[in-house]
């Protein structure tokens, strides 16, 4: 009998987890609001040719649906329809698996400007848009609907201190609370690379 009731939380809590890394994108999908943020101009021109593929996330502001997430990855697949598909796995330290959670992206307007809308959960999307990003596409800074929500993702699990001193540096001048960015390790080899 005593046996039951730690199994019970186990698979409660393995729930929760699973659910959690899902959890904020809904928030992020949830907002109404897809325009960029005030002080934040998308790329443009952007050529989603070139962005599509694997990033890694370097740095995030802390959300709880990434709470406790390592080696986190976003990739980015053009579809047919104009769309694009956007899968992000990571693996949640709180119960020690990978997560792994879809969604879809579009343009607000041209392609060729690094505005997007995203949606991991029906018809709710949230803004996505690439405020800076690398001349030969190896790094990104990315802000949500405001920039109370933003990454800086690149092609590499690492990069040099001073490219990042400089990218944070881009960032603050947006607006964003650099001080409070959460550095992403990536120390795992994720299985479905």
């Amino acid at each position: 009998m005593t046996n039951a009731v730690p199994a019970k939380r186990s698979v409660a809590l393995r729930l929760m987890s699973a659910l959690s890394f899902s959890f904020a994108f809904l928030l992020l999908s949830g907002c109404a609001n897809t325009s960029p943020p005030p002080g934040v101009s998308p790329v443009s021109p952007f050529d989603v040719s070139r962005y599509q593929g694997r990033w890694y996330e370097l740095a995030r502001l802390d959300h709880a649906f990434e709470r406790g997430m390592t080696d986190v990855s976003a990739t980015y697949t053009p579809q047919s329809d104009g769309s694009i598909r956007v899968l992000n796995r990571g693996f949640d330290t709180s119960n020690g698996r990978w997560q792994a959670v879809t969604g879809k992206a579009l343009f607000t307007g041209s392609p060729s400007v690094a505005s997007l809308k995203v949606s991991f959960f029906g018809p709710f999307y949230g803004g996505y848009h690439v405020a800076a990003i690398d001349p030969d596409y190896r790094w990104a800074l990315v802000v949500g609907p405001n920039t109370g929500y933003c990454w800086i993702l690149a092609r590499e699990k690492h990069l040099g201190a001073s490219e990042l001193k400089r990218i944070v540096a881009r960032a603050q001048a947006l607006g964003v609370d650099t001080a409070s960015l959460v550095w992403v390790s990536h120390d795992r080899v994720d299985p479905a690379e």
